[in-house]
């Protein structure tokens, strides 16, 4: 587990916001992901939300270089046995269950668990897991709640995602245990169906002055 602790550390604190992308269209990986890398946003999670997904996580993995690809809502081992085989280089569930982390146990791709309570938190500690995906994190109780969660459970580290956005994400980033934050925002769907790609580096950019 330490291993694959370490690698997905070393993902998450490649830059302060990590891309939440649905993607429609697979055509639009390639030049989407590219742009955010040129703007710094290296890793990119892709959602299993529409049947391009799969595709897209193929074709970033293999085309866009720089690029550390990841799966998101990975919902059981199907999903996370696919998202591998298409090339993900780490995994993000939204919630987890036993099923998930069995594949994860047997997988060298590392996952991101989601927890939103203390005891969810807790149980995926007791599992080895100490970096997890806080979701959603504006509707379980924000960054007040996880700057409650810090002290007893001092060691675990979070990716908060939902209901982050340039407004808030500063708030969530200035807590001692939060590692970086998941966004859409630097993908706004208008943009991406607009081949906006300089626009959406810019946006990429931006985000990275929120780790100053």
């Amino acid at each position: 587990m330490n291993d694959k602790t370490d690698r997905l550390l070393a993902t998450l604190k490649l830059q302060p916001v990590v891309p939440v992308l649905v993607i429609d269209d697979a055509r639009a990986a390639v030049p989407l992901a590219r742009a955010l890398v040129a703007g710094g946003l290296k890793a990119i999670e892709i959602t299993l939300r529409t049947p391009a997904a799969l595709e897209a996580i193929r074709l970033v993995a293999q085309e866009v270089e720089g690029a550390v690809t990841g799966a998101g809502t990975i919902l059981n081992a199907r999903n996370y046995d696919e998202a591998v085989d298409a090339g993900a280089q780490f995994i993000v569930s939204p919630g987890t269950t036993q099923e998930l982390l069995d594949a994860a146990r047997s997988s060298s791709v590392p996952l991101l668990p989601g927890a939103a309570t203390s005891s969810e938190v807790m149980a995926l500690r007791e599992e080895g897991y100490d970096v997890l995906k806080f979701f959603p994190a504006e509707q379980a109780g924000g960054a007040a709640y996880l700057k409650a969660l810090s002290s007893p459970l001092a060691g675990t580290l979070f990716c908060p995602t939902g209901g982050v956005s340039p407004e808030n994400a500063r708030t969530y980033l200035s807590l001692p245990n939060v590692v970086c934050v998941g966004g859409s925002w630097v993908a706004p769907k208008a943009m991406v169906e607009a081949g906006d790609w300089d626009g959406i580096t810019r946006l990429a950019s931006e985000a990275m002055l929120l780790a100053q």
